[in-house]
């Protein structure tokens, strides 16, 4: 009925006449009603986690060129190559003799060749940039980052093996061997200060060019993996012991056992924050021997001489250091 009919209606009929709503329907045939999914197929996937790249895998990324690493490389004998000879020209004006032999250890050489070898530093973290379009921090540790707490928890746990083991080797060589103690090198405060401001930051300049940059640089022309970390272990221990001259076998073999270990703890940890803990804590631990008993009571620190073999009582300081930094690995994972 329309609205104008309606009016025309008895108060009594037009309220029979209210809207009452649609009428009722009724329920569609089973066969009409959609089919429900499958519980399972309603309940996304979870993705798999996300495995972070390998450290000494970091150049194979996009970005990938064979060649990046070696103006990697050149960049970074260019700027090494600059500071030799600044090394050099300091070395003839002042008569520092300045050079990597360890001896005569003297303030003037320490700080001079400190400082050489200390460009390696920053030229491997220009290198990233330049070479390879990227920050830096690559190069550190699979963060990305130099993680520092884990610096000072390696450096504790270095003293406690590797600091023990050159001790212990010292001490046999002087007690059993009677290996001559001549006693402290003259002026022994300036020696110690100017070996404690540059030793360790020597050795972590080494660490990052040859347990970082270089050992990158290795893996990622290989490609693989395993193959690729055992080759970069061997080249950068034999290149860093080669560096420090092959005069005295076991001091040699010393370098290299180092050199290993180093790249191992870099392999398990994924950065190289426990190499460089290791190597400064070695580095220091002759130093401080070295320059308090005199060069001649630490085996190593001058080729030949009795006791000669203990220098190598280290390598099982190392080789605990190495065991007890794998034991550690997943928390260090979780730490980055």
């Amino acid at each position: 009925m329309t609205a104008g009919a309606s009016r025309g209606l008895a108060p009594e009929d037009q309220v029979a006449e209210r809207y009452a709503g649609p009428p009722p329907t009724l329920r569609p045939s089973p066969d009409l009603l959609p089919e429900a999914a499958p519980r399972e197929a309603a309940v996304a996937e979870e993705p798999e986690p996300v495995r972070a790249t390998p450290f000494l895998l970091a150049m194979r990324d996009a970005s990938w060129v064979w060649w990046r690493p070696v103006a990697g490389l050149l960049l970074i004998a260019f700027l090494l190559g600059i500071a030799l000879v600044l090394t050099r020209i300091a070395d003839v004006l002042t008569g520092t003799g300045a050079d990597l032999d360890p001896v005569p250890l003297t303030w003037r050489g320490l700080m001079v060749t400190g400082l050489f070898l200390a460009v390696a530093l920053p030229a491997v973290l220009l290198a990233w940039p330049v070479a390879h379009g990227v920050g830096p921090g690559r190069g550190l540790s699979e963060a990305g980052r130099f993680r520092r707490p884990l610096l000072w928890r390696f450096s504790l746990l270095a003293l406690a093996t590797a600091g023990t083991g050159i001790g212990l080797g010292v001490l046999g060589a002087v007690v059993l061997a009677d290996r001559d103690v001549p006693g402290p090198v003259d002026d022994l405060p300036w020696v110690l200060l100017a070996g404690l401001l540059t030793v360790p930051l020597r050795a972590a300049a080494e660490e990052v060019l040859l347990r970082g940059y270089l050992s990158q640089a290795v893996a990622g022309w290989i490609g693989r993996p395993r193959a690729g970390a055992v080759v970069a272990a061997v080249v950068a221990a034999l290149l860093g012991a080669l560096l420090h001259g092959t005069d005295d076998v076991p001091a040699f073999l010393g370098r290299v056992a180092l050199g290993l270990a180093a790249s191992a703890v870099v392999a398990v940890t994924g950065g190289l924050e426990a190499a460089v803990a290791l190597h400064a804590v070695v580095a220091v631990a002759v130093l401080l021997l070295g320059a308090g008993l005199g060069e001649d009571a630490v085996p190593g620190l001058v080729p030949g001489g009795p006791g000669s073999a203990y220098a190598l009582v280290g390598g099982l300081g190392l080789a605990l250091f190495v065991a007890l930094a794998a034991r550690t690995r997943r928390g260090v994972r979780a730490a980055g």
